[in-house]
């Protein structure tokens, strides 16, 4: 007979009342903890920065290739955050930041909540990919074709000027419906025995019982993305580990946990 291990399951945990001050102390422990373990950091980053580039390079500008090889990303992208996310539960335990086991542990995930959420996040790219191409039938079906690379008059007219109001209102509004599901509970399915909907759920009431402070941190990880953008991506290499730290020590404040 096999013996088999159960695992207890953690009890709920309570949401607390954020406010600005939470997430300037959340950046402030994302930067210290990249100082502290900077190579760490640039090798997940560099999932993230190296696998966009390269995606760019073999797609060749082809948008069914592209939309293919960018289905990947979101199973990976939940994986290196786990890797950031165990760096900076190590630095606050003084543990030893060692890579090896740190990347223990991201494989061990694989047999526990993340893929789940890995899932949900590539169906959720499938329906807003799908929705925006009805929204763009929806409005532009009936225009003369025309190739977009050498003139972009037609989104100049007004239903074009419509399709991209709607395109951004909507595409904003479902981004940040995926970022209230996961902001939250990636660090936690990492910190705690628990169900990935639970945590999803979780994770998004979280952020609507602090609408207001979540909503300033969306936009924070907006800027803090497309600034280190500007110069080629590589300010990507230190923003996106400083950003991951900085999320677990949000999660920690947002998230109290019982003794």
């Amino acid at each position: 007979m096999t013996d088999t291990k159960t695992v207890e399951a953690s009890p709920r945990p309570e949401i607390a009342e954020l406010d600005r001050s939470d997430l300037l102390y959340a950046l402030d422990m994302g930067w210290k903890d990249f100082r502290k373990a900077p190579g760490i950091g640039l090798v997940f980053s560099g999932v993230y920065v190296l696998g966009g580039l390269l995606l760019m390079f073999i797609s060749g500008g082809f948008v069914m290739q592209t939309l293919i090889l960018a289905l990947g990303f979101p199973i990976i992208a939940p994986f290196a955050a786990v890797g950031l996310y165990e760096t900076s539960r190590r630095i606050e335990e003084n543990r030893p930041l060692d890579l090896y086991q740190i990347f223990g542990v991201v494989w061990r995930e694989k047999d526990r909540q993340i893929p789940w959420v890995g899932a949900i996040i590539v169906f959720y790219f499938l329906f807003y990919s799908f929705l925006a191409h009805m929204l763009f039938a929806l409005f532009m079906g009936l225009s003369v074709m025309t190739n977009i690379s050498s003139s972009l008059d037609v989104f100049l007219t007004p239903n074009g000027l419509t399709m991209i109001a709607v395109e951004l209102l909507v595409g904003g509004v479902l981004a940040f419906v995926l970022f209230g599901l996961t902001v939250f509970s990636l660090p936690l399915l990492v910190d705690k025995e628990i169900d990935f909907m639970t945590a999803m759920l979780l994770s998004f009431e979280a952020v609507r019982e602090n609408i207001g402070v979540m909503l300033l941190w969306a936009l924070i990880i907006a800027v803090y993305i497309i600034l280190a953008m500007l110069p080629a991506f590589l300010g990507l290499f230190v923003a996106l580990p400083v950003l991951g730290h900085a999320t677990w020590h949000l999660y920690r404040r947002a998230l109290i946990h019982p003794e």
